[in-house]
């Protein structure tokens, strides 16, 4: 019994050295619920909301002069389209591309048959069982970005894995980025609440990658949100001209809570989604043809007593599904899902919700999916156990998606059945000795021993073995290795436009 307790508290320890891809090559197929009678129904009122209602991009003339150039219908700031012309511009971003990192080895492919998962994004407060509830702060989120480095389940590092609060707004994003770029060697996000800061992310990322290698490839993106219902804002177009005028990616996702942002009803919300995305995607191209595009979903239920979102629900599962096979027929990668929960800490309601949310995002096909690890609170908080706890079963569904059933001749392990007499059993035979270590997935997290092991380990739930486990990553943390001069570079760049830029807490 000693034995294998000691085993399972040095896995513990070592999840950093468990081998793995830097995203997810997927082989199973796309779990598409709809009939062509469906789709071809609800691409229909996609196009009657681009042609005939319209989306507004508000606040930003220069979006306007561009569509009014390209010769778009323009009433007011209301733009309407042929539906076939903004399809006709969505299939000049790629179906699928690279964003490299910074060190190749971990760089990921978006869109087709790849899924990349990043951590929660946009929290203003942390938790975790030692210091409880509190709003986020610039050591909280370089913890998190170390974390995120350090676990082979999540493969790019998103951005605002919280928000650092005690940094001034205007100064925070310069932070954010330098902790990414020198924690961390995974790719990651840049900062969108403002045009300029915006920029700052691009002449980072230059710094980092070099302006022959960013000419040619992307090495970073923006994730903005729709103004939803059918309205664009100037933080999503002024982000659009600054990455993908530089050739780098953008990720926009509609946030829809039906009922409130969008009809009540899984269907219109859905097409709403894709009405507003691809009217965006359309704007990206008219900026630079074949910048990448990434086109997203966050489509919520929610209480229509109270006005909650709730999270995890029967709504948001399907329309994960649904805007899966339309984002596919449009050709473009595909944002959505997630590991999201209304639960406040890491309890019943947290499993179940953030399951089968990120069940549906996995079968569904999302190519890029921020919140797959770390969400509480409808987004407001990242747990640190949550975090671990997430991307234990982020593990678990790559082995689902990369690897489906075997059928091979080793897998049909005939060899077997000529050693093992009837009766007998398969632990000592050729075949179980050959893949013993690579059979069957083994999460970190899970105690499957007896009672008695378990209680000899001090009865520790699962919060308190990941609370165990995040900590102990902390203190076997090691930073990727930096080009002195590169290191340099970045924090003089850093330091410069701070002493530039006034103290602002909005």
């Amino acid at each position: 019994m000693a034995r294998r307790g000691s085993s399972s508290r040095a896995r513990a320890g070592n999840i950093d050295q468990v081998a793995t891809a830097p995203y997810v090559k997927r082989v199973l197929p796309f779990f598409d619920p709809l009939d062509m009678e469906q789709i071809e129904k609800l691409e229909q009122q996609v196009d009657w909301l681009i042609e005939d209602i319209g989306i507004a991009f508000r606040d930003d003339p220069a979006s306007i002069a561009l569509w009014k150039e390209h010769g778009a219908t323009i009433d007011g700031d209301i733009v309407r389209a042929s539906a076939d012309w903004i399809r006709d511009l969505c299939r000049k971003a790629p179906s699928q591309f690279t964003q490299l990192a910074r060190d190749p080895a971990k760089s990921v492919v978006i869109g087709g048959d790849n899924q990349v998962f990043a951590p929660i994004y946009g929290a203003p407060f942390v938790r975790d069982l030692e210091s409880g509830r509190r709003y986020g702060d610039i050591a909280a989120f370089r913890d998190l970005v170390r974390l995120t480095y350090m676990h082979p389940y999540l493969h790019h590092g998103g951005f605002v894995t919280c928000e650092p609060c005690d940094i001034p707004v205007s100064k925070r994003h310069l932070d954010m980025l330098l902790a990414h770029m020198t924690l961390s060697d995974k790719p990651h996000l840049g900062a969108i609440t403002e045009m300029s800061r915006a920029q700052d992310s691009v002449d980072m990322a230059e710094i980092v990658f070099g302006r022959d290698v960013m000419d040619k490839h992307c090495v970073i993106m923006g994730n903005v949100n729709t103004n939803s219902p059918l309205l664009i804002d100037k933080v999503v177009t002024e982000s659009i001209r600054v990455y993908c005028g530089r050739g780098q990616g953008i990720v926009v996702v509609p946030f829809i809570l039906s009922g409130a942002m969008g009809p009540v009803s899984t269907a219109a919300s859905v097409v709403q989604a894709m009405a507003e995305a691809m009217m965006v995607c359309a704007y990206a191209q008219l900026v630079h043809a074949g910048a990448p595009f990434v086109l997203g979903n966050f489509l919520s239920s929610m209480s229509l007593k109270s006005g909650a979102p709730t999270f995890g629900m029967p709504e948001p599962v399907i329309s994960n599904y649904a805007i899966g096979q339309l984002a596919r027929r449009a050709g473009l990668p595909l944002r959505c899902g997630g590991s999201l929960t209304a639960s406040k800490i890491e309890d019943a309601q947290a499993a179940y919700e953030s399951a089968d949310s990120m069940h549906s995002t996995m079968l569904a096909g999302a190519n890029f999916v921020l919140h797959s690890a770390g969400w509480l609170e409808g987004g407001l908080c990242v747990g640190f156990e949550k975090l671990i706890m997430d991307a234990d079963r982020l593990g678990s569904y790559q082995k689902v998606l990369n690897q489906g059933l075997d059928t091979s001749d080793e897998a049909m392990a005939k060899d077997a059945y000529d050693e093992v007499p009837a009766g007998g059993h398969f632990l000592g035979s050729a075949h179980t000795m050959r893949n013993y270590s690579t059979a069957f997935y083994e999460p970190r997290l899970s105690d499957s021993e007896n009672v008695e092991s378990w209680e000899e380990r001090g009865s520790k739930d699962m919060r308190m073995r990941a609370h165990d486990q995040w900590k102990q990553m902390l203190s076997e943390y090691s930073p990727p290795a930096m080009d002195e001069a590169l290191l340099e570079a970045l924090t003089d760049f850093v330091d410069r436009r701070k002493s530039e830029l006034p103290d602002a807490w909005y």
